[in-house]
Parts: structure tokens; C-alpha cells; sequence
């Protein structure tokens, strides 16, 4: 098969090492044009990128020290809920001590012990993860982890290592040939069976040649956005922090992703409720900084209705894109490019396939796409025009039908927690929802539909509570020890 991939940046050579690996007998190229900048201002990822790396054979110390990488171990969400308030959501899976109610035990702690932090339930129910991030430690053995780095470099590095039976082809695209079974050649001269759209927002190939259906999300997620800069550190091992930090301010949310050499910071808003140069201003004044040079990023939020046609596969921002919270950006791409590989593993392409592929990558997309949602939805702010919009919205009919199995659902998230009294703990709904001061139980529920008595709740959950603490404290002794951030990183980096 030979196969031509239309554009470079990270998701281009991402897509290009995925497919040497993969089906070292394919003919495989890539174009792309001198002329297309990149952001560059930092990338940040979460663990399933983990699970590619694995796929092509990638490890931590082959790569991070030339990405300008450091670890990312959660999220931090600042003012989300009101200002004053951050929480955690940490990676892993949480350590829980299940209950006879089936939720975990710090929901009873909140409840018998009111004046309990929102913040203290990541510390609870991730204690070893959170211990590492509130110490600013580090110890890749004992941690899920992602990655901060620069997406530039990663894709340039990636290129370099592991696309070396890649055609690499420096052109521009002038011309996009077609018939009734898709694309034919670009520039009357490169011709290929499969063409994948790395083109990023344009979506030179799926969306303007094959005019395929762009499906928006504007309703649900307005913001379409961003300023993003760079700025260096003033004090490097206190700032150098193992999460992305991200920080609500008037009309949508800052990004702050440390990386070795330098922070990478970006503003994303709603264009609905702030001009372009406004929003500069606000994102000048959080900064504090003025003499800085800023790049404008505009998006397109929402998906095409296939993904896959004829024979076009678009993979990243050519395909969708939710917007930048939780770090979705690469995890698309990486996504996207497993469930392709499982399908061009098979003799011949049929329309199944393509049919199966598109289903499971737009069901994973807003699947994803909702639970983003979810932080805003559940936001009790309303300083500005832009909250007070998320606060009073409806949200009923702007959220995507999703099966039941889909649990990070918006409606799943409201359907296990009047019925079940539970947010399912593989997901990260229950971390956002503990932020989001929105509990599944009390005290009235559980007296009415858990079959507890109000005079042995205290009695019953006091052992679990117990645990809890000392766990934690148990945890933030034993990370006391290991290794700062800083002090791994500069080892890995030197």
C-alpha cells in the first residue's frame, strides 16, 4: 500500500512514525510545506499517550531530554469553581475502600465533617500521586505519568528517529485531484492509495476538497480562541511544577505548562464574549507581563460527521478538535492513529472498516467532549457575562447522546448519582464533580434510599474516615524522601 501524508507538526510525524512501525512494508510519504509555522509554545499531554509510546517502542530516557520535557502527574483547576478555590485531578486510578453504599469513603468524610476541603478529596483518594505533586517529588517507578514538552521538538525528534524509511517531501499543495472513489493526486504527481490530512484547523484534504460536514459544538464549548506566549522562569525549582496548571479569569481560562527551559502559557476564550484585543489586555494583566510576543490562535470546535472517507483519513485538528482543557489536543491524534492502525492491519479496506473507525473515534470524541463540558457546566461562577452564561445555560439540549456504557457522560454523571449514589471511579467525572462541590450523597438520600440510620452514620463511616487520613499522612511521609522534580529533571537534561 502506498500511503502519502499531507502535512508535518506533531501530528504529521506522529502519524508517520505510528505507520513505519506499524507496516514496515508500505510505501509511506510524507509532504509538507516550508512556509507553515507552528505554535511552539508547549504541549501538554495526559496518560494514554503512554499506551502509543509503548506501540512504537518509545521510552522516557530516549526522548524527554530532547522534547525540553519534563512529568506531568495531574491538573490543577484554579477559580473554576468560584475564585479562591483550586482542586486536583490526578492520574491513575483512585485508591478507594469501598463502602456498602458503593461510593468511597471521602464522600462520608465531607459529609460528617463539613469544613473538609473540596481540594482534600484528590488528596484522599490518589494519596501516593498527590503527595508527589504537593512535594514538588518525583519518582517515574511509582507514578502514571504524562508529559510536558515542546510539540515542535517532539515531532522534529520523532521525524529524526523514527521515520527514517519515510519519503519526505517539501512542497506546497497547489492542486487536489479527485474522482468518484476520492482523491486521485496533489500536484498532478503524488499519487498514493491512502492520503491522511495532517493539515491541521484547514483541513485542506476531508473538509475543503472533499467537503465533508463539519458538526460544531460551539453550544456546548464557545470558546474558539487563544493567545499564547512564552515565559521564563524566575525561580526554576519552585516553579518547575509537575502538573499543567489551569486558571479560570474573565472570559475563559489560562494555561500554564512548565517545560524544562521555560513556561508555556496560553489564554483561551469565547470570541462570543470578548474581542480579540481585549482579551489580550486580560491576559497581559493575569501574566503581569507586557514585553512579551503573542501569537493569535483561532479554532474551530466540533468534529467532521466521518472522519474516513473514500479514501481521506484526517487525523488531529483536520479531523476535530474539543478545545485546549485537559489536554486533548495530542490526545486525539494518538488515539485516532491506534484505531487506524487496527484497521489497515486487515487484507482490504471496506467500507465497514471505515464505517467502524469513524464510530469509534467520534463516539470516543464526545464522549470527551462532555465531560470538558462538565467544568463549566458545574461552575458556580458569575462575575462576568462569559459565567454567568455557563451558570445559567441549558444544558439538557446541548449534551451529546451518548450509550449508557459511556459513563463519563454528562447524563450518565447525573443518572449514577440520583440512582446510585456513586461516580464511577474510572473515569475523572468524580474529581471534577468533588471540585465542583457536587456531591452524590447526603444525608437525606442515604436515609431514604440507602437503607442508613441518621443515629449510626458517624459510628458507621469512622473507621473508613480514620483510613483515609492515615493513608495520606502515610503517603506525604513516604514521598518526604524521594527526589525533587527539579533535581531528576536537571540529571535527565544535563
Amino acid at each position: 500500500m502506498k500511503i502519502l501524508i499531507v502535512g508535518g507538526g506533531s501530528a504529521g510525524w506522529m502519524t508517520a512514525a505510528t505507520l513505519e512501525s506499524q507496516f514496515p512494508n508500505y510505501k509511506i510519504s510524507l509532504i509538507e510545506s516550508k512556509n507553515i509555522s507552528t505554535v511552539g509554545v508547549g504541549e501538554s499531554t495526559i496518560t494514554q499517550i503512554t499506551d502509543w509510546m509503548r506501540l512504537l517502542k518509545i521510552k522516557d530516557k530516549d526522548f524527554v531530554k530532547h522534547v525540553d520535557g519534563s512529568y506531568k502527574l495531574s491538573i490543577k483547576f484554579t477559580d473554576f469553581y468560584k475564585k479562591g478555590e483550586a482542586f486536583h485531578y490526578p492520574f491513575g486510578r483512585p485508591a478507594l475502600a469501598q463502602t456498602r453504599s458503593e461510593t468511597n469513603d471521602w464522600w462520608f468524610k465531607k459529609m460528617l465533617h463539613p469544613k473538609t476541603p473540596h481540594s482534600d478529596y484528590a488528596d484522599c483518594t490518589y494519596p501516593l500521586q498527590m503527595a508527589y505533586v504537593n512535594q514538588n517529588k518525583f519518582d517515574i517507578n511509582e507514578v502514571q505519568r504524562a508529559y510536558h514538552f515542546d510539540a515542535t521538538k517532539f515531532g522534529l525528534w520523532l521525524k529524526n528517529n523514527y521515520c527514517k524509511k519515510i519519503k519526505h517531501i517539501v512542497d506546497d499543495v497547489v492542486s487536489i485531484e479527485q474522482d468518484e472513489n476520492g482523491i486521485t493526486s496533489l500536484n498532478n504527481k503524488y499519487k498514493a492509495d491512502l492520503y491522511i490530512d495532517c493539515t491541521g484547523f484547514k483541513s485542506l484534504l476531508l473538509d475543503k476538497t472533499l467537503k465533508e460536514p463539519f458538526e460544531s459544538y460551539s453550544d456546548m464549548l464557545p470558546n474558539d480562541s487563544a493567545w499564547a506566549t512564552k515565559i521564563q522562569y524566575k525561580n526554576k525549582e519552585k516553579e518547575l511544577v509537575p502538573y499543567t496548571n489551569c486558571t479560570a479569569i474573565e472570559n475563559g481560562w489560562v494555561w500554564n505548562i512548565p517545560l524544562w527551559s521555560r513556561i508555556g502559557t496560553g489564554y483561551v476564550y469565547s470570541s462570543r464574549f470578548v474581542d480579540d484585543e481585549t482579551a489580550l489586555k486580560q491576559f497581559k494583566k493575569h501574566l503581569g507581563q507586557e514585553e512579551l510576543e503573542f501569537k493569535k490562535i483561532k479554532m474551530r470546535v466540533g468534529i467532521h460527521n466521518r472522519l474516513w472517507v473514500k479514501n481521506v483519513v484526517a487525523i488531529g485538528l483536520s479531523a476535530g478538535f474539543i478545545e485546549p482543557l485537559e489536554s486533548n489536543g495530542l490526545y486525539t491524534v494518538h488515539e485516532f492513529l491506534t484505531k487506524l492502525v487496527l484497521n489497515l492491519q486487515r487484507d482490504k479496506i471496506s467500507q465497514w472498516d471505515r464505517d467502524n473507525f469513524n464510530y469509534q473515534c467520534k463516539h470516543m470524541f464526545k464522549e470527551f467532549s462532555e465531560f470538558v463540558g462538565l467544568h463549566y457546566a458545574l461552575s458556580h461562577r458569575d462575575d462576568t457575562e462569559y459565567w454567568k452564561h455557563c451558570l445559567n445555560k441549558t444544558w439538557e439540549n446541548t449534551l451529546i447522546n451518548l450509550e449508557h456504557r459511556a459513563f463519563s457522560g454528562f447524563k450518565e454523571t447525573v443518572y449514577n448519582r440520583t440512582y446510585n449514589f456513586i461516580y464511577p471511579s474510572s473515569t475523572g467525572v468524580h474529581c471534577i464533580a468533588a471540585g465542583m462541590h457536587w456531591a452524590p450523597i447526603n444525608k437525606t438520600s442515604l436515609i431514604k434510599h440507602g437503607g442508613f440510620n441518621e443515629e449510626t452514620l458517624e459510628k458507621e463511616f469512622k473507621g473508613c474516615i480514620t483510613n483515609l487520613n492515615v493513608r495520606k499522612e502515610s503517603c506525604k511521609q513516604l514521598v518526604k524522601e524521594k527526589p525533587s522534580l527539579f533535581s531528576v529533571l536537571k540529571n535527565v537534561h544535563k
